[in-house]
């Protein structure tokens, strides 16, 4: 069993506060079963102790096993006395459709006449969609970067990606004080295709957090796919799922017809 720090983000570990409306226990069990549904901890994979969970988390051994006793009950795992607990759950991905396509200028733009604030910078354990986007094995890992971009004080957009080819160290100083396109530039990795697909979500709890929203509240959800090109052939290289506050931003499109068309 790898050790935890592998498969949760630093805002993950420290996510659960005494002081959230929702139990602890509901907090942390919240957490593991998206862990368990987006293919993090895939079928059959031995999930964390109570222990180490209680550990990690900074709860009581009391809240953790609670945690784990509801993904039981929603058979979700199987718990096994001796053998621990493995997850029962068989995660099928879900084909991603993108027809928009992005332009690098207007993302560029976006990165110079706003604030970062970035929360996460570390490489880690994909969930099972994102893997199976890039064409990763179980046990690769990616960079995992999350970010909050704000403008005069206001949170507008949370923005959490996977990249995968970046060949050189990076920190949270280095996309603090630059784009990430400059830096993908910096280390060769010029973008040929990019797909977007625009959506609505609601905020949960992080999100509601992180936009200065409420729990529930209506989000622009855009993702977009990012390949380069190698030996002819495109390469997904970089996920990146952006949620907006719908009242700080808007995406705008503006359409001419070619005059052949």
């Amino acid at each position: 069993m790898n050790a935890i720090t592998h498969f949760f983000s630093e805002t993950q570990l420290n996510t659960l506060s005494s002081e959230a409306p929702t139990p602890l226990y509901f907090q942390l069990y919240t957490l593991l079963k998206e862990s368990v549904l987006n293919g993090t901890f895939g079928n059959g994979m031995q999930m964390p102790t109570e222990q180490q969970l209680a550990e990690s988390f900074n709860v009581s051994r009391i809240t953790a096993k609670r945690a784990m006793d509801e993904l039981a009950a929603e058979d979700l795992v199987q718990r096994r006395r001796g053998k621990g607990t493995h997850v029962t759950y068989d995660y099928t991905p879900t084909p991603v459709s993108a027809p928009l396509v992005g332009l690098l200028l207007e993302i560029e733009s976006m990165a110079r006449h706003s604030d970062v604030k970035v929360l996460d910078c570390k490489k880690m354990r994909p969930p099972a969609s994102i893997r199976d986007a890039l064409k990763m094995n179980d046990k690769e890992e990616a960079l995992h970067l999350v970010r909050v971009r704000s403008r005069q004080g206001l949170p507008f957009g949370h923005h959490a990606s996977w990249t995968i080819g970046l060949d050189k160290p990076v920190s949270k100083k280095d996309f603090q004080q630059s784009s990430r396109l400059d830096i993908f530039r910096k280390q060769d990795i010029k973008f040929t295709h990019i797909t977007q697909t625009i959506s609505a979500i609601s905020a949960t709890e992080a999100l509601a957090e992180s936009l200065q929203t409420t729990v529930g509240a209506p989000l622009i959800s855009l993702i977009r796919h990012s390949f380069i090109t190698r030996n002819g052939e495109e390469e997904l290289v970089d996920y990146l799922h952006a949620c907006y506050h719908p009242d700080r931003f808007q995406y705008s499109m503006d359409l001419k017809m070619n005059a052949n068309s």
